[in-house]
């Protein structure tokens, strides 16, 4: 996997999924996700970074996460749609698709 500095400045959609394992709501935007890759493929990133590890304490605060689940979308290290609580696939699958560059 290449590095997290240039995952997040990729010019194809990140979509930081902010979860917690006791979370209900997110454990149901898991399959959301699991189906949205699987619409998008390669045309989009998803990066699940979980609140509760010491590990991602930094992105959390970077990223002002008060609620889970949380989504962000980013194009070029920039944040270009947010939204904090459950989104079915429709709704998220319009709001990507927005930004996805089709060749």
């Amino acid at each position: 996997m290449r590095d997290l500095k240039e995952f997040m400045n990729s010019d194809k959609p990140v979509l930081l999924d902010f979860y917690a394992e006791w979370c209900g709501p997110c454990k149901m935007t898991a399959p959301v996700l699991k189906d949205l890759k699987s619409h998008f493929g390669e045309s989009m990133h998803i990066l699940k970074i979980d609140i509760d590890n010491p590990k991602n304490a930094r992105m959390v605060t970077e990223y002002g996460i008060r609620s889970v689940p949380t989504l962000i979308l980013k194009i070029n290290n920039e944040i270009i749609w947010r939204n904090s609580g459950f989104m079915n696939f429709k709704d998220l699958k319009e709001i990507v698709n927005r930004y996805i560059t089709t060749g």
